[in-house]
């Protein structure tokens, strides 16, 4: 049984470059391995963005139920990052 399907994509000329670059310069041998590692990114970043959902923001938004009081307000907010922009600079 075949373990791969070909596919057909059409993609806007700079990402076309980029990916027959890639392979022009020998970081990759074909382009199919370009779009395959660009795959597994998005994929392990879906993966991440759904783990952070998981343990930290469902978390964080049932405590915010049980305690209301926890909420910060937009303005505060904005105030603690207008510090924090400040301190960076």
């Amino acid at each position: 049984m075949r373990t791969t399907q070909q596919l057909s994509i059409t993609l806007p000329n700079e990402m076309a470059d980029v990916v027959k670059a890639k392979v022009r310069t020998g970081e990759y041998a074909s382009e199919s391995e370009v779009i395959r590692d660009g795959l597994r990114a998005l994929l392990a970043r879906d993966r991440a963005v759904e783990a952070w959902l998981h343990h930290q923001v469902g978390p964080a938004l049932d405590a915010l139920k049980a305690d209301p009081t926890r909420a910060v307000s937009p303005d505060a907010v904005r105030a603690r990052l207008a510090t924090e922009r400040r301190k960076s600079r």
